[in-house]
């Protein structure tokens, strides 16, 4: 799966008013962790997660992992912030970041 330049400036756009869903420090993606930000993806399709680690190669890393383990793909990163999605099977209108209107 890969998402498209539109649809990243998209993504960007509405991601803009998100907050952070999940926080990933030191100790990394455990598996409780790992079960909130899939349940997040799959209740909301584009989440931020935050990132409080050591330098900007330490939070690529963790970004791609996290991506790579839930198969999701990776809109944007700012700093410490990481904007993610995963299309979901059947999207609910009331959760899905992409579907409610603001």
């Amino acid at each position: 799966m890969t998402i498209s330049n539109g649809d990243k400036k998209h993504f960007r756009r509405l991601g803009h008013t998100l907050k952070p869903v999940v926080t990933l420090a030191d100790k990394g993606l455990s598996d409780s962790v790992r079960r909130e930000i899939d349940r997040a993806l799959s209740d909301h399709e584009l989440i931020k997660i935050k990132f409080t680690v050591g330098d900007r190669k330490t939070r690529r890393a963790m970004s791609d992992e996290v991506c790579q383990s839930l198969g999701c793909e990776l809109a944007q990163s700012v700093g410490h912030v990481s904007l993610i999605f995963r299309k979901s099977a059947t999207p609910d209108p009331k959760l899905s970041n992409l579907l409610r209107r603001p």
